[in-house]
């Protein structure tokens, strides 16, 4: 007896959250299927793909499902459309072209250096296989490709694998520069071929618990970069991997942009009469500095990490539930998290602020892919991504007029014009912020690291993250030791990440087709900043004899 009712309690157990589960509608038969690609979270695949499925279905009277395909980041992203494309592909010059497959074709025809001219009959092979591919409409399976960095966009549209969705032709009023501008604060915010559209605003910032920097002695909260090297955060501190992510790397190349503004303004202040000539050497110098001081910021904040997580949402949860004190995570990811835990206990506990001077807004991409099946439907969820109706739901809150039915996604719509409406602001999670209209925001200048972003993402993840046991023990180490100068000036000697090694040696063993060569040059490296930093923990140790 006693048994029977152990094993009723336990199915009682189970049971009832699956009774008490609210009940869903039955899924709509669907007369067209739009496959988007997308790193973005649930939250905003389900408002937007909601809310796209209405739209469609009240304009047209037929129904649309929204399949959504997530494999990772954007890194993750890349890496799957290249495999597709080159399949697809091979494919098509095989059994359509009725040529040969090689590998020098294989290379080839996604090699945006490969640029056939206007007379194909004398195109050596690479050139033809890449005149065939930006001419065919070879598909992935997949028709949009929506979120993540620009700088992936720019990759993908150079690679031929985005395509120009036509939005700029049938909606120029959407481009002027008091809607969606070509650029501000120094970023890109569309493609001028059409290629690539933003769709939201993403900067970003640290998200911390003061309940957990009361516990380390905190009294001051961070607000800049730098607070996050502060040794009290040794082991305090949640960061993502930025080779898994294009925003988490661009979020990166903020802090590095930063000390080079900083040093540039430095140089000018100490020599304000300089000639042309002069001050491009000064910018010159100001650029390769700033990159170091960049570098040795972001060195000593991992040395704070207590680990580089291959899923950038981990970040603020474990900064919500007390894990780590504080995090570096995009805007929406740490205002979600400051709502969610408002939300459920009243606490104030969380805060998200964006450094002043230190980040800057850029866009989430939205894009066609070449060969899409539905390429119809593709480009009207573009243009509904880009209407008003598709803007208000990044905003506005929970059952308002316009605004998502259950999550607030307490992200910033790209369009200008959005933050005029008076008739909105009483609607919207955040009516203090307005991205346009920032006093001390950092110009992003694309000629002193855009072309270095995998460069910069590959330097952290062989200073930071692939040695990370030994620069922990270094910086506590010195920590311990008082922080003598010899011992910070060998741990943070990174002449061998310089700038021109990153545009150089580094680039190239990136760019090359021949993977051994980054796999050495990372082995390499590697071996030289474990050797650098366990002799700066051994001069720290010495330090401290009598």
């Amino acid at each position: 007896m006693k048994r029977a009712f152990i094993i009723l309690a336990l199915a009682a157990t189970v049971a009832v959250p699956f009774l008490l589960r609210p009940g869903r509608p039955a899924p709509t038969p669907a007369d067209v299927t739009l496959v988007i690609i997308t790193p973005h979270n649930e939250a905003i695949r389900r408002e937007l793909g909601a809310g796209f499925e209405r739209s469609y279905r009240r304009q047209t009277g037929r129904n649309v499902v929204v399949d959504w395909r997530v494999i990772g980041g954007t890194s993750e992203i890349t890496r799957y459309l290249e495999g597709e494309y080159t399949a697809a592909f091979a494919n098509h010059w095989k059994n359509a072209l009725r040529r040969p497959w090689s590998t020098g074709v294989e290379a080839a025809f996604q090699n945006p250096d490969i640029v056939p001219d206007a007379s194909p009959e004398d195109d050596t092979p690479p050139e033809a296989a890449r005149r065939a591919f930006l001419a065919s409409e070879v598909g992935c399976g997949i028709d949009v490709f929506f979120g993540g960095g620009t700088y992936d966009f720019i990759r993908q549209a150079r690679a031929g694998r985005i395509v120009d969705s036509g939005i700029l032709r049938r909606h120029p009023e959407l481009f002027a520069d008091t809607v969606v501008p070509r650029f501000y604060a120094g970023q890109e915010y569309w493609d001028p071929q059409g290629r690539w559209i933003g769709s939201v605003l993403s900067n970003y910032g640290i998200l911390f618990n003061r309940e957990s920097l009361a516990r380390l002695g905190i009294t001051e909260p961070p607000r800049q970069w730098e607070d996050l090297k502060n040794p009290r955060l040794l082991g305090e501190v949640a960061l993502a991997d930025p080779t898994k992510s294009g925003s988490v790397a661009e979020a990166f190349e903020n802090i590095i942009q930063q000390q080079m503004q900083r040093r540039l303004l430095e140089m000018k202040i100490a020599a304000p009469s300089i000639s042309a000539l002069d001050e491009k050497a000064t910018e010159a110098q100001a650029v390769r500095e700033g990159w170091i001081e960049g570098l040795r910021l972001i060195q000593l904040i991992g040395a704070n990490a207590r680990y580089f997580t291959d899923a950038s949402q981990k970040v603020p949860i474990d900064v919500a539930t007390g894990n780590c004190a504080a995090g570096l995570c995009i805007d929406f990811y740490g205002r979600q998290q400051e709502e969610a835990v408002r939300r459920r206990g009243g606490s104030d506990r969380l805060e998200f602020v964006s450094p002043a001077g230190g980040t800057m807004a850029s866009v989430d991409p939205i894009a066609l892919l070449r060969g899409a099946k539905n390429r119809e439907v593709a480009i009207q969820f573009i243009e509904w991504v880009l209407s008003m109706e598709g803007q208000q739901l990044w905003n506005l809150r929970p059952g308002t007029p316009g605004g998502p039915v259950r999550s607030a996604l307490r992200r910033l719509p790209v369009r200008r014009d959005f933050y005029g409406r008076e008739d909105l602001k009483a609607f919207r999670s955040d009516p203090e912020v307005s991205p346009f209209d920032q006093e001390d925001p950092l110009i992003y200048q694309a000629a002193w690291t855009g072309e270095h972003v995998r460069s910069m993402a590959f330097i952290i993840l062989i200073i930071c993250l692939d040695t990370h046991p030994e620069l922990v023990a270094a910086w506590r180490a010195i920590i311990k030791a008082g922080q003598p100068a010899e011992a910070l000036a060998v741990l943070q000697n990174l002449s061998n990440v310089s700038y021109d090694k990153a545009a150089g040696e580094i680039r190239a063993a990136l760019r090359s087709r021949n993977k051994v060569d980054e796999i050495a040059l990372a082995k390499r490296l590697g071996g030289l900043f474990r050797a650098q930093y366990r002799r700066a923990a051994e001069i720290a140790r010495k330090s401290r004899s009598p």
